[in-house]
């Protein structure tokens, strides 16, 4: 039995549908308020509950094998003690029930965001490069990321249960209510707008594929013990990536820019407005989205695929052309 954690989430259900692609039995645990229509379709078994209800985790690991831990506060707003409940202390209390249940191995979901926020021109990190740097005062999605993984390793390392890392970067896809509509939204409009020249490469992912490495990840015993970097299928620029979105939706090419700097610094405005206020809404632009499709540095995917063998099934083409029709149809 597999059980996957944020399984009605954009890479959850990705890796529960390649699962029951396969003919294996998947759990997903769900909370009771989720919109579980697609996992549904798929004859998944719930198992309702939460990661911050220990007692429902621990009817979720009965029986289970391998678990895909994938929830956690997506996003980069909120405030602290919600990253705390939910990406930590949550980590914290998956893995000790699915220690305690037996579960033979753990498939972490963390993010090349817990490397931190490093950049530079021609920076290319592997998983060598330390967690944590360059971090600012509201970094709480990097900050909770690095402290979950802290979690995970600790449980490792004590022998309580075999686990697998798997750091992804900026994904789309199928089931993406998130960036993806944005962004067709603000071509359409006019308003979107290139952060630098648009010449930098992007981490970026179909969430189909990162499921597939997740799957393998969790299978193969020369993973036991190591972190992946999953966080791109390929190159592709920030001005390809914008103008292939434009070409399908029918909208003329990107051409207006910002300069990072200034996109950077009122990002920045925005936040410190944000926090002052108490808004609980995310301002327009913050400095993780102004580095996430802007910075320079680029994270290598090469021991995922010299180790474990992984590629990448689905191209650019496909997958955004994937992703853009299921946004139009959904949203």
């Amino acid at each position: 039995m597999n059980l996957v954690t944020g399984a009605t989430g954009l890479l959850g259900s990705h890796i529960v549908e390649k699962l029951r692609k396969e003919g294996q039995d998947v759990r997903a645990l769900v909370r009771p308020q989720s919109d579980t229509s697609f996992i549904d379709s798929l004859g998944v078994e719930k198992a309702i509950g939460d990661i911050t209800d220990p007692d429902s985790l621990k009817r979720a690991m009965d029986g289970v094998k391998t678990v895909y831990h994938a929830a956690a506060k997506v996003g980069d707003w909120g405030p602290w003690r919600e990253f705390v409940a939910i990406s930590i202390d949550g980590t914290r209390n998956v893995i000790e029930a699915a220690a305690r249940a037996g579960v033979e191995r753990f498939l972490h979901i963390s993010s090349i965001s817990a490397y931190g926020h490093p950049d530079g021109e021609g920076l290319v990190l592997d998983e060598t490069a330390p967690l944590g740097q360059n971090l600012h005062k509201w970094s709480y999605y990097s900050r909770a990321k690095v402290e979950a993984e802290k979690i995970v390793w600790q449980a490792h390392q004590k022998g309580d249960i075999q686990v697998t890392v798997i750091r992804p970067s900026w994904l789309y896809g199928e089931r993406d209510r998130a960036s993806m509509p944005r962004l067709i939204r603000a071509i359409k409009s006019g308003k979107a707008k290139l952060v630098g020249d648009g010449t930098n490469r992007l981490n970026l992912t179909y969430a189909g594929n990162e499921a597939d490495g997740c799957i393998l990840a969790a299978r193969s015993p020369k993973a036991i013990g190591q972190a992946y970097n999953l966080c791109n299928d390929g190159i592709i620029t920030q001005k390809e990536y914008m103008n292939k979105i434009a070409s399908l939706i029918g909208a003329p090419p990107v051409t207006k820019t910002v300069p990072y700097k200034l996109a950077y610094n009122v990002a920045f405005m925005l936040e410190l407005f944000g926090h002052i206020f108490r808004k609980k809404t995310p301002p327009l632009v913050t400095r993780y989205s102004v580095w996430l499709i802007g910075r320079k540095v680029f994270f290598s995917t090469e021991k995922i695929q010299r180790e474990l063998g992984y590629t990448p099934r689905v191209g650019y083409d496909e997958g955004i052309a994937r992703a853009v029709k299921w946004a139009l149809n959904h949203t």
